[in-house]
């Protein structure tokens, strides 16, 4: 069956830096902004669009590739928890269930947008270093457009993860060590071989510009489904900030179209300190020691788009404990949502910022949850009781 190729939305004007805020033409950068890579500073490139529309129908018309294919991703319910908001003490509290997405996480976003880029210039394989829903997520859209894809990942890879993203015909490579994968991939996506959807560059920057985009409809459909009761504040799970990016983008342009006269403060939650480190004066394009078991935040560096979406919407960043994030896990679960033990870290972080008032008690706060957690092993568990 013959599928017209993606069209790219006509008010897209090139590629801006994050950083310099060069605008280069249409094109892939794999490695970020060019001038800012040879000052040895480097930093992402984001869609630049001429203008927005004056009204917001639709988050897609918005967006990089308005159009297919699609998995049905995007449009996640946003749920109030009312007793959590007075468990907590704040005004109100929401839950952006992207858990609801087709393979489960926010990466759906992501990977649509990657595909249909592929798509458009002809690629025949994409390519993700992931070790669990960005690969999931990428192969089932590849698998949807007839698109070949690889997975680099490790050996130690959750078998749940595994498992679907063979499902859905995609090949896995292994590599000892995480850092390893990176090389792998810009080997072959220097060779011409694959297009990739996520970061290999040393020291990193964020993930495929084009794909990264669709994290801002996360800010159009929480616009949209706040009405006339705007939240203060958003809280998002963060490793390399791809998603925190694209939220503090999109609010940055619906103030820019005149929809929103304020913005919400955007919120890093951190499994250990990386962007808190910079933040207080570090070089953001250090190394940052940590480990932890919310696994889809770890990772050790930082990237130039973390900072900005935090200046940008006059946000924090904060560190959370490992075993308070499993109690507010079971908590949420206890409300209706299973999430990922990393997603689960959004409450936590809400607990702590209410705690040392850089969330205050009259605030309206959405929790980003960025996917469920079915695909999740977990070794906590009670055993199962029999039936005589």
């Amino acid at each position: 069956m013959h599928r017209p190729l993606p069209r790219l939305n006509p008010r897209v004007i090139g590629l801006r830096c994050v950083r310099c805020g060069i605008v280069f033409p249409i094109a892939d950068y794999f490695e970020g902004c060019p001038t800012c890579l040879s000052q040895d500073m480097p930093a992402s490139l984001a869609i630049e669009y001429r203008d927005f529309p004056k009204s917001l129908k639709s988050p897609a018309d918005w967006q990089v590739y308005p159009g297919h294919p699609s998995l049905g991703e995007g449009d996640t319910p946003l749920v109030s928890l009312e007793e959590l908001a007075k468990e907590i003490g704040i005004r109100a509290l929401y839950l952006k269930n992207e858990g609801a997405n087709p393979t489960g996480s926010h990466k759906d976003r992501m990977s649509r947008l990657v595909v249909q880029r592929a798509l458009e210039i002809g690629a025949s394989t994409v390519a993700a270093a992931s070790s669990g829903n960005a690969g999931v997520s990428l192969a089932a859209y590849a698998a949807h457009s007839g698109l070949a894809c690889v997975i680099v990942t490790t050996p130690d890879m959750n078998p749940n993860w595994r498992l679907a993203i063979e499902m859905h015909g995609a090949t896995l490579l292994a590599t000892e060590t995480p850092e390893r994968r990176w090389q792998v991939l810009a080997d072959r996506v220097g060779a011409g071989d694959w297009y990739p959807a996520t970061n290999f560059a040393v020291p990193p920057v964020g993930s495929n510009p084009f794909g990264v985009d669709g994290y801002r409809s996360l800010a159009f459909e929480i616009f949209l489904g706040m009405g006339t009761s705007p939240c203060t504040d958003i809280l998002v799970p963060t490793s390399r900030a791809d998603l925190l990016w694209g939220i503090a983008r999109g609010y940055r342009d619906l103030k820019t179209a005149g929809l929103v006269a304020e913005r919400p403060r955007i919120h890093a939650v951190e499994p250990f300190a990386r962007i808190s480190k910079v933040l207080a004066g570090e070089d953001y394009r250090g190394t940052f020691a940590g480990s932890s078991a919310l696994t889809s935040i770890g990772g050790s560096t930082v990237t130039y788009q973390a900072l900005d979406a935090i200046a940008e919407c006059k946000g924090s960043a904060v560190v959370i404990d490992d075993r308070a994030a499993r109690n507010d896990q079971v908590r949420l679960a206890r409300c209706g949502f299973y999430l990922e033990l990393s997603s689960a870290a959004a409450l936590t972080g809400l607990r702590d910022l209410v705690a040392n008032g850089e969330v205050a008690r009259d605030a309206v706060v959405v929790l980003v949850g960025t996917s469920n957690g079915s695909s999740e092993h977990q070794s906590f568990g009670h055993p199962i009781a029999k039936v005589a």
